[in-house]
């Protein structure tokens, strides 16, 4: 049986480091986007629309696992458009070309009032039009998943940060580049809240071992992240100090 593994949204920081944690479980890895690069020597390439159900079913095809860590304009305008035929595709795909599903996602959909801690079980109740959408999203996922329809998992992550992260890392934007650039620090909320944020080789390591878990199927994971986070200010003093 073949072992091809796909990442569909691939060139981004998790999906760039997700192909090559891959190559722990497969050497048989398709990146699809829209300009995809090698990251392995042994990588497939194929380039397309993934909002295009044709394109999208033709980038899956053959895939025993399927791992979508895509990523929208950030808009809500985009999100509630896109995201929603995006999920309803790839959905109706995965169910019938019988491949899992690892679906990366974060934690915008989360009831605000408890999240102290967050778990898995937090209740999902989104303070937010964008968490509507992945709220709205996730629970389609999982309902065919409960169904029966299709083997999956969820795995989440708070705001992630690494190296070569431009764009969309909340750190690397409000942090790590105005103080390089001898500009002050920003911080989008209260600088005296604990925040955390996922390391992104701890959040791909664990999404591939997930992915080639079978006891990892049907539920929602959280990825490793540290249990007892920097206050906002504390993040801006560790690396200005470095």
């Amino acid at each position: 049986m073949s072992n091809l593994q796909t990442i569909i949204g691939s060139g981004g920081a998790i999906g760039t480091q997700l192909a090559k944690d891959l190559r722990h479980y497969t050497d048989t890895i398709r990146l699809v986007s829209r300009h995809p690069i090698k990251v392995n020597d042994t990588d497939q390439l194929l380039t397309a629309d993934v909002l295009d159900f044709s394109q999208l079913a033709t980038a899956i095809k053959g895939s025993k696992v399927v791992y979508v860590t895509v990523g929208f304009e950030y808009s809500h305008q985009v999100w509630q458009s896109s995201w929603l035929k995006f999920m309803q595709n790839l959905l109706q795909v995965c169910e019938e070309q019988d491949c899992a599903l690892v679906f990366f996602d974060n934690v915008y959909m989360y009831d605000k009032n408890h999240l102290n801690p967050m778990t898995e079980n937090t209740p999902i109740l989104a303070p937010s039009k964008k968490g509507q959408v992945r709220a709205t999203i996730s629970n389609m996922l999982m309902d065919k998943i409960q169904a029966g329809k299709i083997k999956g998992l969820i795995a989440r992550s708070a705001d992630f940060y690494g190296a070569n992260i431009e764009q969309n890392s909340l750190l690397t934007e409000t942090v790590f580049k105005p103080l390089s650039q001898g500009k002050k620090a920003n911080w989008l909320v209260d600088d005296t809240v604990k925040h955390s944020f996922t390391y992104v080789p701890d959040a791909t390591k664990a999404v591939a071992l997930l992915g080639n878990s079978e006891q990892a199927y049907g539920q929602v994971w959280h990825l490793p992240t540290a249990s007892n986070p920097l206050t906002g200010k504390e993040w801006i003093q560790s690396i200005a100090n470095e």
